[in-house]
């Protein structure tokens, strides 16, 4: 039987080579590199920063800031409703009215859609108009009590539509 024409390859004609793999392999991994690298870009980008400039000395503050923050007794929360962002801080007596507050609105993960809202005080909570996204934001609070003690917190909102 004379053998001489057949091939090893199949009826197509087709015959795997060497570049063809290498050519795999680069694609392959190009993709791979090329979306770590567009996700390294993007966290960066949206990195909001540091928290403190110093964490050393921070941490050295922190256990007489947080005794001073709970001494107030202060309970915070927040809810959203049509188009409204009511931020309570209560004690045991009720509702605190704070020398000074300053709070960002905004997403945890990125500092895109971070606003300052002016909150103005109504005998009951703070109140501010903020239309928001459905989904979990962060308010991020810094507010001086009448006695001169700051108190830092980060408070959950979810809101709902």
């Amino acid at each position: 039987m004379d053998t001489s024409h057949m091939t090893d390859t199949p009826e197509t004609g087709f015959r795997l080579k060497g570049w063809h793999v290498l050519t795999g392999f680069v694609g392959a991994f190009g993709i791979i590199i090329a979306v770590n690298v567009f996700m390294a870009t993007q966290a960066v980008r949206t990195f909001p920063g540091l928290e403190v400039k110093n964490s050393y000395v921070a941490s050295q503050e922190f256990d007489t800031r947080r005794a001073a923050q709970q001494a107030l007794g202060w309970e915070i929360y927040a809810d959203w409703v049509d188009g409204m962002v009511h931020l309570y801080i209560n004690d045991a007596e009720g509702a605190v009215r704070v020398k000074d507050l300053h709070a960002v609105v905004g997403r945890a993960t990125q500092i895109a859609d971070d606003v300052e809202p002016v909150f103005a005080f109504n005998g009951e909570r703070y109140e501010a108009p903020l239309d928001l996204g459905p989904g979990n934001w962060n308010i991020r609070m810094t507010a001086i009590a009448e006695d001169g003690t700051e108190f830092i917190q980060r408070v959950i909102l979810h809101v709902k539509r």
